[in-house]
């Protein structure tokens, strides 16, 4: 008995280290790339294409910054601005209408409703890529293509957050809660906006999250839609001045920086809103 319980610690210590391991190795994946592009963004052109990335020699933080501004005419505070639109304002409201539409198929009952749902669970699996030229047609065909609404429009709806306004909705707010406020007369509209809303705030922050990565991060659909540069996003703009950078190779230093401020805003809305999130991905969970 005590040499089978004097090996029992042994594993144990084994697979916690093991997971140690895998958790620090995972970790220095993902910081190394934000380490490089926090260096890099620090280095002027000769610095930067040296050998040696951790030295001080170079250092030009503030004058990356004031090219990354003042390059084209200042394009890039432009394509900033027009990212905060689209990403924040077609979050906020795409998040508003995915979770109406989840508290819809969940609290309400209407004709082939499990079939529809169905579907909106299929669309999660088509790539975004797909639908590019479909709405590039449809935004041809209504006049929209090389305008704000051609980006932002198809942005709005998101089955995803579809899916996972109706989880929410199923854990947060209970039938009873519905049922008495129906009882002290308030209209469906009234109900959901004072009553539902509210206690759907956590998974309300957590599709308006996603939602923000997503259009943040979108790409294609702007390159397909835009050839107005004043109306690119951030993203649009730097690949337009990357791929400048073979011919101009002024232009990597500020690629780099604008790369850098890029991030910044995700940075900040997950570090704001981590506690909604948190408490709104374990929605379900616990009934």
């Amino acid at each position: 008995m005590s040499a089978t319980g004097s090996t029992l610690p042994r594993p144990r210590l084994l697979g916690r280290a093991t997971v140690n391991a895998v958790v620090a190795i995972s970790v220095l994946y993902t910081l190394l790339p934000v380490l490089w592009l926090v260096l890099a963004a620090s280095k002027n052109r000769d610095a930067l294409f040296g050998s040696d990335l951790l030295s001080l020699d170079g250092f030009s933080f503030g004058r990356n910054l004031t090219d990354l501004f003042a390059m084209d005419g200042g394009l890039y505070g432009r394509w900033y601005v027009n990212s905060l639109l689209y990403a924040v304002l077609g979050a906020a409201v795409g998040a508003l209408v995915s979770v109406a539409c989840g508290y819809a198929f969940d609290k309400y009952r209407f004709r082939h409703k499990e079939k529809l749902f169905g579907l909106v669970l299929a669309a999660v699996m088509v790539p975004q890529t797909v639908l590019a030229l479909p709405l590039y047609l449809m935004a041809s065909e209504a006049g929209l293509v090389n305008t704000f609404w051609a980006v932002f429009v198809p942005v709005l709806f998101n089955p995803f957050g579809v899916y996972l306004g109706r989880v929410f909705s199923q854990g947060y707010v209970p039938d009873e809660v519905l049922e008495a406020a129906r009882i002290d007369g308030a209209g469906e509209l009234t109900m959901y906006a004072r009553v539902a809303l509210r206690m759907l705030g956590p998974g309300l922050v957590t599709v308006f999250l996603f939602q923000l990565t997503a259009i943040w991060n979108n790409f294609f659909l702007p390159m397909v839609m835009l050839s107005d540069q004043d109306l690119y996003p951030v993203s649009l703009g730097l690949y337009t001045w990357n791929s400048s950078a073979s011919v101009s190779p002024e232009y990597y230093p500020v690629v780099i920086m604008g790369s850098l401020l890029a991030v910044v805003p995700l940075i900040l809305a997950f570090v704001l809103l981590q506690r909604f999130w948190r408490s709104g991905l374990t929605a379900g969970a616990v009934k």
